[in-house]
């Protein structure tokens, strides 16, 4: 009961003190409420009749405090970018975009370097940025067509329509290559009725303008024959030949008729070709009786390492036209062979005076192919007038000419001494053809390929020979024996129109026209090495030849651009690249005997020593 009483006691001393803090005439309740604690310990009487005084402490919260500033400003941000364009060059985006947003058009400064104000990188065509619109040629035309005739056409997007909405709703939205079935009929009708007229009116005044209708340059006439291909077209009518005319034409009867009377009229009656060459050294023989084909007797290799050519020694310039093909005098390379579209064979000094020694003329049409016999004494020249020229190098005379009515691509002697009379024809008829040099005769035909012979390369010691044809595949034949004893033909292969054999005899390079240079064995299989490839140049459509450096370490090709590729035969690496000719590069050659020396020749007529 003390206790309870003490309470009460306490609760009516607080309450004056409460109203002193709430009343407004006190300034500061606060410091009410220290006067009323400072006098509270210097009464006895309270401090021994009531409780000991209790502390109220303030209300705390566990949670972290949180910065309402960053809040409110991420908050109006959001809000602010939910109404403004997107911004074309960000990668991101960190909230959900409207319809109009995303396809609002691009706003802020004028770009300094662009007219329209759009950055370069978002602009696909000149005049800025262009859409791509999936539509097929004939809706394009249609209506664009439709547009041009009527005035209206719908736009791409399908949901409204472009122009004159008066004559849209009067044509019922047609175009032009839809017309109602009704107005199909009324033109059918108005055309079936012009022409009853036309034949009405026709027959009505036949008697008076039946001279009129026989004449072209009349309209009667074109009224009359409305149905033909040339309606509505009047035809001029021959008048008299102006001077200039009477002229051509009398000079071209007096030409017609001296060409008759000389024999030359006749399909079948070939002007006979006159066979001549010409020598253009000093002289044939020197002072010790020594022929100009010899070779020098200081002529032999200084070093069995090849080194890739870097400048340009020497240029041949007496073609008048493309060298399709040139060669060089066996063993020694004192001589190169060449041979021209212009229809001629020529052969060159290499090693003194680099001078044009003799020009063989016997073909009519370009030389496709040329080939020396081992001691180079003599050669074979195949041309376009279907002839193969077999020709003393020394004389320049025609020993014998052999031809099957065909075009010949390609000509070999079989290399063996023995058999240095027997010559091999790659043909355009798809067969290889062997003569016998001596007698004349064909001794042989291999007719397997199923398109034009392109090349013949002799392997396995001249007991066969591998040819490559425009079927795209390879053949391998036993000499002297018209089967085929290996045939390979791959999908992925293409025609080979060149290849040729490395110096160890173990491997043919073949150049494809997918623009890759690829290596088949020679032994048994013939299998194509995957691990040997060579690529980078382009001869895609030309025959350009392959060839390998003597001491097989490089192999060499040109290109359909003019180049000239050397490649490391080990690593398959590009070694170097030389800008030899103006158009194609369509042959190359390693100096049998200089190390460091290659010809080239091309369409441009020149003839390159490196």
């Amino acid at each position: 009961m003390d206790l309870l009483k003490g309470y009460a006691d306490e609760d009516e001393d607080m309450k004056p003190s409460e109203e002193e803090s709430s009343d407004p005439s006190n300034p500061s309740g606060h410091g009410g409420a220290a006067a009323a604690a400072a006098e509270a310990p210097s009464s006895p009487e309270s401090g021994s009749s009531s409780s000991p005084p209790r502390l109220s402490l303030g209300s705390k919260s566990s949670a972290p405090s949180v910065d309402e500033t960053a809040l409110a400003l991420t908050a109006a941000g959001s809000a602010r970018s939910a109404h403004r364009p997107l911004d074309p060059t960000q990668h991101a985006v960190g909230f959900n975009p409207t319809y109009d947003q995303l396809w609002a058009p691009v706003l802020g400064p004028a770009h300094p370097f662009a007219k329209d104000g759009l950055a370069q990188g978002l602009r696909n065509h000149k005049l800025g940025f262009v859409e791509d619109a999936a539509i097929q040629p004939f809706l394009f035309d249609e209506q664009y067509n439709t547009f041009h005739k009527f005035g209206y056409a719908t736009d791409p997007s399908g949901l409204s329509v472009v122009g004159d909405l008066d004559t849209l709703a009067a044509n019922a939205a047609l175009s032009v290559y839809n017309l109602p079935p009704q107005e199909q009929k009324r033109r059918r009708l108005h055309l079936k009725s012009r022409d009853h007229d036309a034949d009405a009116d026709a027959g009505a005044g036949a008697g008076a303008s039946s001279a009129d209708a026989e004449n072209p340059a009349t309209d009667d006439w074109l009224l009359k024959n409305r149905k033909s291909p040339w309606s509505g077209k009047k035809e001029a009518v021959q008048g008299e030949l102006t001077e200039d005319q009477r002229k051509y034409a009398e000079a071209h009867a007096q030409k017609k008729a001296e060409k008759e009377g000389r024999g030359e009229g006749g399909r079948g009656d070939k002007p006979e070709l006159v066979v001549k060459s010409t020598f253009h050294g000093k002289e044939e023989r020197d002072y010790q009786g020594r022929s100009w084909i010899a070779p020098p007797k200081d002529a032999k290799a200084t070093n069995d390492h090849c080194y890739i050519p870097k400048r340009l020694v020497h240029t041949w310039s007496g073609h008048t036209k493309g060298v399709s093909a040139i060669r060089f005098f066996p063993k020694h390379g004192h001589l190169l062979l060449s041979a021209s579209m212009d229809s001629k064979v020529k052969i060159w000094d290499v090693f003194n005076s680099g001078k044009c020694m003799r020009t063989y003329m016997g073909h009519s049409k370009a030389v496709r192919d040329i080939s020396f016999s081992n001691d180079g004494s003599k050669f074979l020249s195949a041309g376009y007038d279907k002839n193969i020229q077999y020709w003393d190098t020394e004389t320049g005379q025609v020993i014998s000419t052999f031809s099957t009515g065909k075009i010949p691509y390609v000509v070999k002697l079989n290399p063996d001494e023995d058999k240095q009379n027997i010559l091999l024809a790659g043909m355009s008829d798809k067969k290889i053809v062997q003569w016998d040099m001596n007698s004349g005769q064909i001794t042989q035909e291999y007719d397997q390929h199923l398109g034009a012979v392109n090349t013949i390369t002799f392997v396995d010691n001249n007991r066969r020979f591998v040819t490559s044809s425009d079927d795209k595949s390879l053949r391998v034949w036993e000499f002297g024996i018209p089967v085929v004893i290996k045939y390979i033909s791959e999908p992925h292969m293409h025609s080979m129109p060149s290849i040729s054999l490395h110096p160890n005899s173990n491997w043919l390079a073949a150049q494809s026209l997918d623009n890759q240079i690829l290596i088949y064995s020679t032994k048994e299989r013939f299998q194509l090495n995957k691990k040997k490839r060579f690529a980078g140049h382009i001869a895609a459509g030309y025959a350009c030849q392959v060839n390998f450096s003597p001491d097989g370490r490089f192999v060499i090709s040109g290109d359909g651009e003019g180049k000239c590729w050397f490649w490391d035969w080990k690593s398959c690496k590009v070694f170097r690249t030389l800008k030899c000719h103006d158009g194609v590069c369509i042959g190359c050659e390693w100096h049998p005997l200089e190390q460091s020396k290659v010809a080239t020749c091309g369409w441009d007529g020149m003839i390159k020593y490196w």
